[in-house]
């Protein structure tokens, strides 16, 4: 039996208990469990604490995490002035449990830092983005300071960075923007350290096209630095922008499968035409929807994809042609399951390195060889379309290396 290190979404102790199920209530015990975490997967709740001073880019990054532009309906409020004057939500426009908080400026007389801590709530979010456009202040410290001793994780977050680099080229300076950029970050992590941040982690960022400095660089740490289900949440709701990403979310979503198919092979199973075995049409309906959320390639992802790359929306919407990209019904699903057939010991072997534990004995069933392989093939080509998707929206390079520059 595997161990929670090789599993995504499930403890040690959860791993044991799913055993012992199996072993006590057989598979339909064991698949009202496993339905019971994709449940949990799918409400879990991501909370980004958003902070800084007035005028620092909060905004602006917010819309940006979320693939916004500052018109889009339900983008954050822009403005040279303090916007926020209380803490304000942004939820992400199509994973709605995914939201960034807009926390206003401490150290006003309306939110003095003795207060700020538990007027701002920060005991309810996952982590912290400490955001200046300048240099962090001595509010900025106390506030990772407090975060710290919640034991959470912040990162000191300094945008705008294109102002600076453009004031340099104005000012008629010849200069090394490697050189200039890892300078900075010396400064500020000197600055940091010497009042008591150690081994603070930041970030050089613009937010703004075309460059986008470092924004993806910063993305990959925020899911690097998360576990278990709020690194896949997390994941989903970035923009497919790079083919790294929609790599990642294949990889992640893969992971998912085996649970898909134990849960439509053993819960409120139907017949389907032309097949031996029943089962649950709805999670398959469901599981492919999802998949092409995931992926960025319902019609709302596609056009802000558009709107970053500066492209028709019909440009990228010549890729998707595809069946899978219509209405997917039980009727298409019976149809593909029809036309799955024989499904070859190595497919199956190969699905069953996903499961944890039990595997061969849960993988046994032809419903659960079937219904794996159908999903695989159904993931592996709506990540094709992703791709395309990707390589046509930035032509230049189909990874989309805008942000080159890791610090």
């Amino acid at each position: 039996m595997a161990s929670s290190s090789e599993s995504t979404y499930f403890s040690q102790q959860e791993i044991n208990d799913l055993e012992i199920t199996y072993e006590q209530g057989g598979l339909s015990k064991f698949a009202a469990q496993i339905v019971k975490k994709l449940n949990e997967i799918e409400n879990a709740e991501l909370n980004i604490a958003v902070t800084g001073n007035s005028g620092a880019g909060k905004s602006t990054f917010i819309n940006a995490m979320r693939g916004l532009r500052g018109c889009d309906e339900g983008a954050a409020k822009i403005g040279v002035n303090e916007t926020t004057m209380e803490r304000t939500p942004y939820k992400h426009p199509d994973f709605p449990n995914v939201c960034f908080w807009d926390l206003p400026g401490v150290g006003t007389t309306k939110f003095p830092m003795k207060d700020y801590v538990s007027k701002m709530e920060f005991t309810t979010y996952d982590f912290f983005i400490i955001i200046s456009h300048n240099r962090f202040t001595e509010n900025d410290v106390k506030v990772a300071k407090e975060i710290q001793n919640l034991g959470k994780k912040f990162y000191f977050v300094r945008s705008q960075i294109d102002n600076d680099l453009r004031s340099l080229e104005l000012q008629g300076n010849v200069f090394n923007r490697e050189a200039v950029l890892e300078e900075m970050m010396q400064k500020i992590s000197c600055g940091l350290t010497e009042v008591g941040i150690s081994t603070p982690i930041i970030f050089l960022i613009s937010c703004l096209p075309p460059e986008k400095i470092n924004l993806d660089t910063l993305k990959q740490a925020l899911i690097d630095n998360l576990n278990g289900i709020k690194r896949d949440v997390l994941l989903m709701s970035l923009a497919s922008t790079t083919v790294k990403i929609v790599e990642q979310k294949r990889a992640q979503l893969k992971k998912r499968i085996w649970m898909l198919a134990t849960a439509s092979a053993a819960v409120g199973l139907m017949p389907v035409p032309g097949l031996s075995f029943g089962v649950n049409l709805d999670i398959l309906v469901c599981a492919i929807l999802d998949f092409r959320k995931s992926l960025g390639l319902d019609d709302a992802s596609l056009q802000r994809l558009a709107n970053e790359a500066k492209k028709p929306v019909e440009d990228l919407k010549a890729e998707v042609r595809n069946p899978l990209m219509g209405e997917i019904n039980p009727e298409l699903v019976t149809k593909m399951l029809t036309r799955s057939g024989f499904v070859p010991l190595s497919v199956v072997q190969e699905i069953l390195k996903c499961i944890p534990f039990i595997g061969s004995m849960v993988g046994a069933s032809s419903s659960f060889a079937i219904t794996s392989k159908l999903l695989t093939d159904v993931l592996d080509e709506l990540v094709e379309i992703a791709q395309r998707v990707v390589t046509v929206a930035f032509p230049t390079d189909p990874s989309h290396p805008q942000q080159r520059l890791r610090y």
